[in-house]
């Protein structure tokens, strides 16, 4: 099955993660199939950048997006 999810980036203590499609046997941050865009939590306000066409796309494709990932895209305005 394949998946949007988050792959965990930055330094201990300073997360940043990069929004990817990855099927659901590869670990968490290892092989993805394509990078879809980033966010980073520690800016105020939460900073989100999402390739929302492609992301769309792949939903349409049959990839689910986490819960996180969908309320990323919600605030982002795609879904």
């Amino acid at each position: 099955m394949v998946k949007i999810r988050l792959r965990r980036m930055g330094a201990k203590k300073a997360p940043f993660y990069r929004v990817v499609v990855a099927d659901s046997r590869f670990p968490r941050d290892g092989r993805f199939i394509e990078e879809l865009g980033t966010y980073n939590p520690l800016k105020n306000p939460s900073e989100i950048n999402i390739d929302t066409e492609r992301a769309l796309e792949w939903i349409k494709n049959g990839a689910q997006p986490t819960d996180t990932v969908k309320s990323l895209l919600k605030r982002a305005g795609a879904l």
